[in-house]
């Protein structure tokens, strides 16, 4: 009897571990956090959306290696207005995007993104940023990046 309930917890032991290493069962993905950018005057803190400086019409994105426009959404809402851009790190990349708002502000940002699976989950794995021609600063509570405009 003892011999017969090692054999069943063995049995149940293998199968277990056979079953995690199989990923046909098991459905985890993880979308790629978007980049968010708020313009702020470097003198007075104020948002340039809100206090009408900028407008939304201002912005303009193009992806330098494609030479093609960018989809970003622009999010007003109560005062906060930031620019999303959500399209970089849905694959293995490296993303060379000019941001322009009006003739003042004009910026690149460059990104090293790897598109991974590990442990039956993809992800987006972020292996460097930078962002050329502007002076900024990283919000880490809301991952925001605040362009500083003089």
């Amino acid at each position: 009897m003892k011999k017969l309930l090692l054999l069943t917890g063995l049995i149940f032991l293998f199968s277990a571990c056979d079953s995690n290493s199989n990923c046909e069962d098991y459905s985890c993905f993880t979308p790629p956090e978007a980049f968010e950018f708020e313009f702020i005057d470097a003198t007075s803190g104020e948002n340039l959306f809100t206090n009408g400086t900028f407008q939304e019409e201002d912005i303009s994105i193009t992806d330098q290696s494609e030479d093609s426009d960018v989809d970003v959404v622009f999010i007003s809402e109560n005062d906060y207005n930031i620019l999303q851009v959500g399209s970089i790190g849905w694959e293995t990349e490296n993303t060379d995007y000019l941001i322009e708002i009006g003739e003042e502000v004009s910026f690149r940002l460059l990104v090293d993104a790897d598109r991974v699976t590990e442990d039956c989950c993809s992800f987006t794995r972020i292996n460097s940023v930078e962002i050329e021609g502007a002076e900024y600063e990283r919000q880490e509570e809301t991952g925001v990046y605040q362009i500083l405009v003089e």
